[in-house]
């Protein structure tokens, strides 16, 4: 009998823990053939007539530009809204705006990171929304950023199952980060039988619920999660590293971002010494933009052992699946 492929038209995609393993093969499956046509110059016109909101109540580069520019080479067009110049800043409510712009087109993306906040708010547009509404980044999960990190770890192995892969916290000073791509990794990487180090210093966990689900997800697909403060022993034999900054938010909810605590912890940095604690083949990667001055060194970032760009490149390709299978889930071609 063929295997139906999943189906997700008028699905919300707020969190991968929302999907199957098999729904998010698929999406990784329509990634890499639409990564194939960019690089065949086929075209790719499955959103012909097609129109989409991208609201941002913050900065973005890679998301907004992946989603503007993956819509409009799907046929498509997206419409780019600065929050702070929409009736959103004289106190619109999210079901008026929800309810209104799905009635205009036909997906909404939203990224909302304030802590307690954003993914209130979006769960809030996804219940009036008549559309898709696709999280590009709240206060709790980045979807889109894990799906392309998955799909760069990969294309890079040729497979997941236990590789060490170590989300090691890095300090940084130029604001104070959400939580949410730690997050959307500790719970996505387990899936896939990743073995998964988790290491931060003291008053930077992620939520209970976090590390309790990715335990359930270890349990469940063969990958495991490791919890440390020891930052050389998330490096030491990892295949790939993710030297990242995130907010102290679970334990302190100031919005001080440079502090006493933080300028204590300069150490947490990603160096070649740190590097070499890790296997020879060991990849180095970063959702970006990275502080190159706290975070990570030219030496190690801009290195034969860094795949940033090829990440941040998989960002439009992931972008433009998960367009074409929630907005539109027929595709011409009949890829299934």
């Amino acid at each position: 009998m063929e295997k139906v492929a999943p189906r997700f038209a008028g699905r919300h995609l707020i969190t991968l823990e929302d999907f199957t393993k098999e729904e998010i093969d698929y999406m990784l499956k329509v990634s890499r053939d639409l990564k194939n046509a960019f690089y065949a110059n086929e075209p790719t016109d499955w959103l012909t007539n097609k129109t989409g909101f991208l609201m941002f109540f913050e900065q973005s580069t890679r998301t907004r530009n992946s989603f503007e520019s993956g819509m409009a080479q799907l046929g498509g067009h997206a419409t780019f809204l600065d929050t702070s110049m929409m009736q959103i800043a004289h106190g619109e409510s999210a079901k008026d705006t929800a309810v209104i712009l799905s009635s205009f087109g036909h997906m909404i993306a939203c990224r909302y990171c304030n802590w307690g906040l954003g993914n209130k708010y979006i769960r809030e547009m996804a219940k009036y929304s008549t559309v898709p509404i696709i999280n590009l980044q709240c206060d709790l999960y980045h979807p889109m950023q894990a799906l392309a990190d998955l799909m760069t770890i990969e294309d890079e192995f040729g497979h997941t199952e236990h590789l060490k892969v170590s989300v090691i916290w890095a300090m940084a000073t130029t604001h104070k980060k959400p939580i949410s791509v730690p997050v959307s990794q500790v719970l996505l990487f387990p899936r896939y039988g990743i073995d998964v180090t988790l290491a931060y210093p003291e008053g930077y966990d992620l939520p209970d619920w976090v590390i309790e689900k990715a335990r359930k997800n270890a349990a469940e697909h063969g990958g495991s999660l490791t919890i440390t403060h020891d930052m050389d022993a998330a490096y030491r034999d990892a295949d790939v590293v993710f030297p990242k900054n995130w907010g102290s938010w679970v334990t302190n909810q100031s919005t001080t971002v440079v502090d006493d605590a933080l300028l204590a912890l300069k150490a947490w940095k990603c160096t070649p010494d740190k590097m070499a604690l890790a296997k020879p083949g060991c990849r180095y990667m970063h959702a970006l933009p990275a502080d190159r001055v706290n975070e990570v060194v030219d030496e190690v970032i801009d290195g034969p052992q860094s795949v940033v760009y090829e990440e941040a490149e998989n960002r439009i390709h992931t972008a433009k699946a998960v367009m074409a299978l929630f907005v539109h889930d027929k595709l011409p071609s009949d890829r299934r």
